[in-house]
């Protein structure tokens, strides 16, 4: 790498930090604004808490968020002050052409990216297990239905069902059970209880009757408590978009195939959050080229006119990851498709940018 290389990394990186060092303090102050009484509330709350299970989670949660925003504004920035004090024009008198230009910024970006890429995988939804709890316990109301899991049924493998007409995630008791296996589309095994409770590593089933289908017999069992497992657990019965945020990656597709085989309809929700923490990584890419395009040359209007358009063109691109992250959610939808298509719109239009800016 030459001198000039390392002169644009590090303003790049410098940049780019000290961007997302001045969003984050302004998330926390707006968020402690709308959440102080809250945390007054609970006289039982300490400082240490809050700042240690909700607002250190919080930071790395709105940091992993804003890397983006962070990288397309700094570089919209620094690019913009290096026309300004024409020293492109000097590199452009250098004979050095666009390409090569970007080529610290490509480091740059690739820096971000693997960091992204470690965040958005483990570290965030790590720490959103803990933000979340915390959020559950002091600043959200519990609401009885959000507890209660009604006329749930799921498939465990290719000839196991398991249906349950009520459950309560808090008790972790349920009633009106059920599990039937099946040879082809042949019953062979059923077996029901009135009440089941999960106690740790177990089911406890009350009231309960079993009946095996043979050849030529029946055999019929009954008790009034039983002891056993099951190839699923209390969390099978909560499917929520919102767990999906809480899982390591590697567990997130664990839990998607499992679901698929269990025959669970729709799962887009997931498969949208696990697309998307590897599109907008990669996105790094793709902004700071379409920033380094916009603003290489020198304005009139100066670094204003450039960032107010850099900021325009981010806020279509955040509505438009938002829409494809809600139709990737949809039913029958392609998720992948649309994950990726914000980054392919503004991949073309970063090629555009990119040719015009070698000419």
């Amino acid at each position: 790498m030459r001198i000039l290389d390392w002169y644009i990394l590090k303003r790049y990186l410098k940049t780019f930090l000290f961007t997302l060092l001045i969003l984050i303090p302004i998330a926390v102050a707006i968020d402690i604004s709308e959440k102080i009484d809250k945390f007054l509330r609970h006289e039982d709350l300490t400082f240490f808490e809050i700042v240690n299970d909700y607002y250190k989670n919080f930071v790395i949660y709105y940091a992993n968020t804003f890397m983006p925003l962070a990288v397309f504004l700094a570089v919209i920035i620094f690019t913009s002050r290096l026309a300004n004090n024409t020293e492109i024009v000097a590199i452009n008198s250098s004979q050095i052409s666009f390409t090569r230009f970007l080529f610290p910024y490509f480091i740059g970006a690739t820096i971000v990216t693997v960091l992204a890429f470690g965040m958005n995988h483990y570290v965030v939804p790590e720490s959103s297990k803990t933000r979340r709890s915390f959020e559950n316990t002091y600043l959200k109301k519990k609401r009885y239905k959000d507890q209660l899991v009604n006329d749930f049924s799921l498939q465990l493998n290719d000839s196991t069902y398991i249906f349950i007409q009520s459950y309560n995630l808090k008790s972790n008791s349920g009633s009106n059970f059920s599990t039937e296996v099946y040879d082809g589309l042949k019953l062979k095994y059923k077996l029901i209880a009135d009440h089941i409770r999960w106690n740790d590593s177990l089911f406890r089933l009350n009231n309960w009757k079993e009946r095996k289908i043979f050849k030529d017999y029946d055999s019929i069992f009954s008790g009034s408590t039983l002891d056993t497992t099951f190839a699923f657990t209390p969390k099978d019965f909560n499917y929520k978009s919102t767990m999906s945020q809480e899982m390591p990656s590697d567990e997130l597709s664990e839990f998607i195939a499992i679901s698929k085989k269990r025959g669970v309809k729709n799962l887009n929700a997931y498969l949208v959050e696990l697309y998307k923490r590897t599109s907008l990584p990669l996105a790094t890419y793709i902004l700071t080229i379409i920033a380094a395009a916009l603003a290489h040359k020198k304005r009139r209007g100066g670094i204003g006119v450039n960032l107010a358009f850099g900021i325009g063109v981010m806020f279509v691109y955040v509505f438009f990851l938002k829409v494809a992250e809600v139709l990737g959610a949809v039913a029958g939808a392609n998720s992948l498709l649309n994950v990726w298509m914000p980054n392919i719109i503004f991949g073309i239009y970063g090629l555009y940018l990119y040719y015009n800016a070698r000419k």
